[in-house]
């Protein structure tokens, strides 16, 4: 199966490869200008034929006068098996370039029901009710990866380019820090290209965690380093299960991840981050308006918040731009918990509707395994 050609900045579902032909992905050359939905051509450099790639959604960030520069080459899609250590990526959904650190194998638990009858303001479902449904696990494979940092102004209104963060090492029990450009992929979210650069990908990370190494394929090996740091941060970046559910054509995916604890006026704080995706599956317009949590402690109590939007920030998913990921983080004064809950979501014509947040556990089970390392090496 030949490689296929995309532009830097697409966001694109690849259907389709031309087996003939080799297809490039061009850059914008140092844009500043925001993303804009559109449907490129695209047209074979060998036979000049149209319709090598069939996108199923597109975004760029608009040239505006800019040169396009050629990035890398497609390569084909893996159906089976994992990426390796250095494969080069572009994002599927939010259209970033991107390096593979190293995998992770999930338990993926996804709901994918809508419910029968619409949700009262008020309902109150025990942990892990939603229908009374039993959800078994299957495993996933996820990917830590490096995010170029020339494209994270270009996804910051979509998608957090801080997706990690540990707490600090001292006696503030809510101090947090973050790494930038570190985030979490689906497998498959990968688009996996080519390139003849020898650092493709501008992170501060990229050459203290890669070494260039024309042998092997991809021709990028992890050194030392990044084995050391994912052997001490294993317990803090670990991801181990998702939880997805759709309601009304908006998928809802939610991955927690637990920090750490804390002492704070003579009791133990317990922390726990977690990663939300909305996606909208369908071609209608909506808005996120609200968001109401439920979040119970294994101590037996239930607490109940409820606010505009989320991160300070009511998305639009529309078919151009359906989707949106963010993080925040929970604390508890006790080692278990759960939550669930819903957002509102608001049409073009002002109707609103819930969708669920698919409940999951906040686990505290590595207690033992020392303090996060973070930068430290």
């Amino acid at each position: 199966m030949a490689a296929c050609a995309l532009r830097r900045g697409l966001l694109s579902s690849v259907s389709k490869y031309n087996k003939k032909h080799t297809h490039r992905i061009l850059s914008v050359a140092d844009s500043t200008s925001g993303f804009e939905a559109f449907r490129p051509r695209f047209q074979c450099r060998a036979c000049g034929l149209p319709g090598a790639v069939q996108p199923r959604r597109f975004m760029s960030s608009r040239p505006e006068g800019k040169i396009l520069e050629t990035v890398g080459v497609f390569e084909a899609v893996k159906q089976h098996g994992k990426y390796e250590t250095g494969q080069l990526f572009l994002h599927s959904v939010f259209g970033y370039r991107g390096i593979v650190l190293f995998p992770w194998h999930a338990r993926l638990y996804d709901r994918d029901i809508t419910p029968a009858t619409p949700m009262s303001e008020n309902e109150a479902e025990p942990p892990g009710a939603h229908g009374s449904k039993e959800v078994k696990g299957k495993t996933h494979t996820y990917y830590q990866v490096l995010i170029d940092t020339r494209d994270c102004p270009h996804i910051s209104q979509r998608s957090q380019t801080e997706a990690v963060t540990f707490l600090a090492n001292h006696d503030d029990s809510r101090a947090l820090y973050a790494i930038p450009g570190l985030d979490y992929v689906s497998h498959e979210d990968i688009l996996p290209y080519n390139s003849a650069e020898q650092v493709p990908i501008q992170h501060e990370l990229f050459e203290r965690f890669l070494m260039y190494n024309p042998a092997k394929s991809p021709p990028f090996t992890a050194r030392d380093t990044l084995k050391a740091w994912q052997e001490k941060n294993h317990p803090w970046l670990e991801l181990s299960d998702v939880h997805r559910e759709t309601t009304e054509n908006i998928r809802v995916t939610v991955i927690p991840f637990y920090m750490g604890v804390r002492e704070a006026q003579n009791a133990h704080v317990y922390w726990w981050r977690y990663c939300i995706r909305l996606e909208n599956l369908s071609n209608e317009v909506v808005q996120l308006r609200e968001r109401h949590w439920r979040i119970f402690s294994l101590a037996g109590t239930l607490e109940t918040v409820r606010g505009r939007g989320v991160v300070g920030r009511e998305p639009v998913l529309s078919k151009e731009q359906p989707a949106f990921q963010y993080s925040s983080h929970v604390s508890l004064q006790s080692p278990c918990g759960h939550m669930w809950g819903t957002f509102r979501i608001e049409r073009t014509d002002g109707s609103h509707f819930d969708i669920r947040i698919p409940p999951f556990s906040l686990e505290s089970n590595k207690d033992n395994k020392g303090s996060p390392a973070g930068y430290k090496f």
